[in-house]
């Protein structure tokens, strides 16, 4: 069997431990890593943890379970791809940081990996897969470790809906009827080649009269939970990911919608003039998302109790 073994590297600006608390934290990854759309803890004994990714690869959205093991003595982290997804037989690697003077550190990411039965083709996939996302995770750990505080937006808005969590998730996750049930979307192209992940293009309004599109990738629970990352953002966003949340019931639902937003500070002058800040671009960014999420929040009530009410 061939097996390739690879190795990227990329000194950072920051100390180690504030690189680590990053790799380590795989909840922060689809905010810090352009390929990560979703990624959560599964299980956690003592240092051993089990963690479910869904990630973009050579344009895909691949998704899989992992086993790490953490070790911040010495700043490692080592992971395997328990059921990796075809055309990977065998996917396992390592996180290793080593700092340096000044407060720098040192990281070096390397992936060893198998294609299903050998085949060319496939290892020339992940080849190519392996490369593109270790070169952009590691820049993206850069910035992250590197970037100024006040960029970065976390926020809720929450609507309490007498009707069914059924109701208010079929109206969440038919997102290809909102532009006939929302005032805002002027078009969506929506596609789900599988099962709970789509794909959803979107020509959005905002409250200033302008329009923008956006394409998104949603992974999608019906037990009450949509979660999803922007691949195509507005010019003020540097990353945007989000959740719809229904919690409650069975005739009081709550449904929340959490924007996890960054601004892109580079873009400020040319989007809002070249005397705007970043802090003036955060309040309208955050206007825009609450007004848009609080409008399809109050659609899906209005729809919900409508249904409740026969």
């Amino acid at each position: 069997m061939s097996q390739r073994h690879t190795g990227h590297e990329v000194t950072i600006e920051a100390p180690a431990d504030v690189v680590y608390d990053i790799v380590a934290d795989v909840g922060r990854w689809p905010y810090a890593f352009p390929p990560t759309l979703h990624a959560e803890r599964v299980e956690l004994v003592g240092r051993d943890e089990r963690i479910r990714i869904w990630a973009l690869a050579n344009g895909e959205v691949k998704s899989w379970h992992s086993r790490r093991v953490l070790d911040p003595d010495r700043r490692r982290v080592s992971f395997r791809q328990e059921v990796p997804a075809a055309p990977v037989a065998a996917m396992s690697g390592e996180w290793i940081l080593r700092p340096l003077d000044g407060d720098r550190t040192h990281v070096t990411l390397t992936h060893d990996y198998r294609a299903v039965d050998d085949d060319p083709a496939g290892l020339d996939w992940i080849d190519r897969a392996v490369d593109r996302n270790s070169t952009s995770e590691l820049a993206a750990l850069a910035r992250a470790a590197t970037a100024p505080a006040g960029q970065a937006l976390d926020f809720t808005d929450s609507v309490e809906v007498k009707g069914s969590v059924a109701d208010v998730y079929e109206f969440l996750y038919r997102a290809d009827a909102w532009p006939e049930r929302l005032p805002h979307v002027a078009r969506v192209a929506l596609t789900e080649e599988t099962p709970g992940v789509q794909t959803l293009e979107m020509d959005t309004g905002s409250p200033d009269g302008s329009t923008h599109t956006t394409r998104s990738v949603r992974i999608c629970w019906p037990a009450g939970r949509i979660v999803y990352k922007q691949t195509e953002l507005p010019a003020l966003l540097g990353v945007h990911t989000g959740e719809w949340r229904l919690t409650g019931g069975p005739e009081v639902v709550v449904a929340s919608s959490r924007h996890v937003v960054r601004i892109d500070p580079t873009a400020v002058p040319a989007v809002l003039g070249p005397d705007a800040t970043v802090d003036e671009a955060a309040a309208k960014v955050r206007a825009a998302l609450s007004t848009n999420s609080l409008t399809t929040l109050r659609a899906a009530k209005a729809y919900a109790e409508e249904r409740r009410d026969g």
